[in-house]
This record gives structure tokens, sequence and C-alpha cells, in this order.
């Protein structure tokens, strides 16, 4: 999917100090900056979309941009439309060729997406900028989603241990399986992909009245064909550099830490991710931050390869035995024998009918 690279298309609009973004034929003001998000000078806002009134009869109202809204934009789900127009939109500044490839590969991936559980790209555009001070050329992307204001499931378990609270059983196996229905969307494609960046930070959460949590996954940034086949050692330490880069250290599988010259990088990868998501809903943070607090002298890579994981034992940190079994199925530190998202969902449901009676 194709980016438009007209400045005439995405304007962020200063000059009339209205604050208002154009995201191609879409208008949107600034209702307030959200936060910074990934590199450098990047940053997400609060907008809501300006819609023009419908047009008279004689045409003279309502021409122009922005006339028919987002709403009516073909291909999107009626359930991640605003009724009040309110959305995020990220803001993305690029300085090199490689971020532009970076972002592009983030736009043709999100784009091939459509699950309740996965966060969509609503619209997306790419403009060349002049640079302030010397002239050269850089560009900006503008990346239109839903917004989810009451935050990631990071804040959310952060602000319970906080009170010294926890999430019940059952709402922990609820929001991981909407977690792991999205991620079997994606590695349902042919071939399928890898988000390789499952993680507490990368999951919204939004509160509904009288129903369960509402998980999304979110960021594309790394997200890529998950079958990789690896037969010699520069093949080997280019993956390491890719993961070490792109892949957060305390949910990273082993085999991306330390990639032999032969072998076939799969989903799995994934799946060792939800593991460490899953123990952190429960108990805060990754398994092997834990590891690492009580393991002084050894490095992170070699406390993920050896995969022992150590249980909280103070009081108000109780779950049953099952999901910490459940964990450690997923923590296999050979991914041949790691299960599937298939297998991960049918013991999950298994979990939930047992915990919802």
């Amino acid at each position: 999917m194709g980016c438009s690279f007209s400045g005439l298309n995405a304007l962020y609009d200063t000059v009339g100090g209205g604050g208002d973004i154009w995201v191609n034929d879409y208008r949107f003001r600034v209702v307030r900056k959200l936060g910074d998000a990934g590199p450098a000078g990047s940053s997400v806002f609060l907008v809501k979309e300006v819609v023009a009134p419908a047009a008279s009869a004689d045409g003279t109202a309502g021409a122009g941009p922005g006339t028919s809204g987002i709403a009516r934009k073909k291909g999107i789900d009626p359930s991640h439309i605003s009724a009040d127009g309110i959305y995020a939109l990220k803001k993305v500044l690029i300085q090199s060729d490689q971020h532009l490839e970076l972002v592009r590969q983030e736009i043709r991936v999100s784009s091939q997406f459509s699950h309740p559980n996965l966060l969509p790209l609503l619209e997306h555009a790419i403009i060349a900028v002049k640079g302030v001070q010397d002239g050269t050329q850089n560009h900006e992307a503008y990346l239109l989603f839903p917004v989810h204001l009451d935050g990631t499931l990071q804040d959310v378990t952060k602000t319970m241990q906080e009170k010294n609270e926890s999430f019940p059983t059952i709402t922990v196996l609820q929001i991981f399986r909407q977690i792991c229905a999205g991620l079997k969307h994606m590695h349902s494609f042919d071939p399928p992909y890898a988000h390789n960046g499952v993680k507490p930070d990368n999951v919204l959460i939004s509160h509904r009245k009288e129903q369960p949590h509402l998980a999304i996954l979110m960021d594309f940034e790394s997200a890529g064909p998950a079958r990789r086949t690896i037969r010699s050692q520069a093949e080997a330490l280019q993956l390491q550099e890719w993961a070490l880069e792109h892949c957060s250290a305390h949910y990273r599988a082993p085999e991306l830490w330390e990639c032999p010259s032969h072998a076939d990088i799969d989903e799995r990868t994934d799946i060792w991710s939800l593991g460490c998501t899953l123990y952190a809903m429960m108990y805060g943070k990754s398994p092997f931050d834990y590891e690492l607090d009580e393991s002084a002298g050894e490095s992170l890579h070699s406390v993920i390869k050896s995969a022992q994981i150590k249980w909280p034992t103070e009081a108000g940190s109780s779950y049953p035995d099952s999901l910490r079994q459940f964990i450690t199925w997923m923590l296999q530190t050979h991914p041949a024998v790691r299960p599937h998202i298939d297998d991960i969902i049918i013991h999950v449901d298994k979990l939930i009918t047992k915990y919802s009676t």
C-alpha cells in the first residue's frame, strides 16, 4: 500500500495558528499532545476531525477536503470510527533513508491486518519537508489510529500495583485471550507475520461497562515475515543485530539472542514473548526482571537462555498453578518444542471455562 509524497496531501498548518493537520483528504484539529513515541522527535497527538458541512445546492458550502469525513472511507470497520471524531495521530520525524523505509514497511504491514484485537491504521501520509537550518530534505509521516485513553496494559498493571492490587485470574485470562486472537490473525497469513514486539507496553486496554476489558495489540514497527532461514554465521549475526535493535530484551526469545548458523526461525518467537507478557500481567514485570534482581553477576542473556523462572512468594501474588504451568509451557528455550498460537488458544479457552464457574 503506497503513500503520497505530495506536500499538498498532508499539511501541518502552523502558519494560521489553528493547529490543524491535513492527512490526505481529512482534516484534524490538535486537542493536546498525548506523549512522545519511538525515535526522537516523534509524538502522538489527540486530534478531533473537522468535517465540513454538507454541500449546498449550488456546491458552494462544504467543498474541498474533509467534506465526507474518515467515517465514509471504504474498508474501515465501523467499530473503529469515533462517534465524537476523536482519534490518535502519530507524527514521525524521518531523517534518514533507512528510517523512511522502516516507516513504509510499518505502513505496508499494518495495512494488511483487520481484526478487533489489532490496532488499525485508519489513514496515513508521508510528506517531504526541508530542514529548518540546513535546507536538507527530510520527511514527516502522519499515522491515524483509533484512540484508547485508558492506557496500556503496562500502565494499568503499574497503577494496580501501586494500590497493592492485581487482576483476578479470570480477568488475566480474558485479556490474554484477546492478545492471542490478534496474534493468531497475524500468524494465519501465508506466509505468517510475527509481531516481534509483544509486551504489556504494546497492548492497549479499554474499560467497558459490564464487559471484560478490551485488549488491542498495537505497534507494528518491528512486525514482518515470521519465517527466516538461517544458513550461515553471517546470517545468524545479522538476525541477532536486527533483534537487538527491534525486540525488547526482557521479552526476546532465546533464539534471537544467540542464533545458530543453521536454524529455521518462525512465529514462535512471539509465543515466548506471550509467556513473558502473561507473567507480567500477573506480577508486574517480565519473569527475567525478577531473575536479574536475584542473580547478581549474571547477564540478561544467560538468564533468558536458562529460562529458570522464580515465582513471587509474597502475599497477594498467588495465582493458580495452572497459570504458572501455562507460562512455563510457552517459555520453552527450544523453539521446536514451543507451542503454536492455536495450541495456546485451545488451552486458554479451557482455563477460561474452568475459572468462569
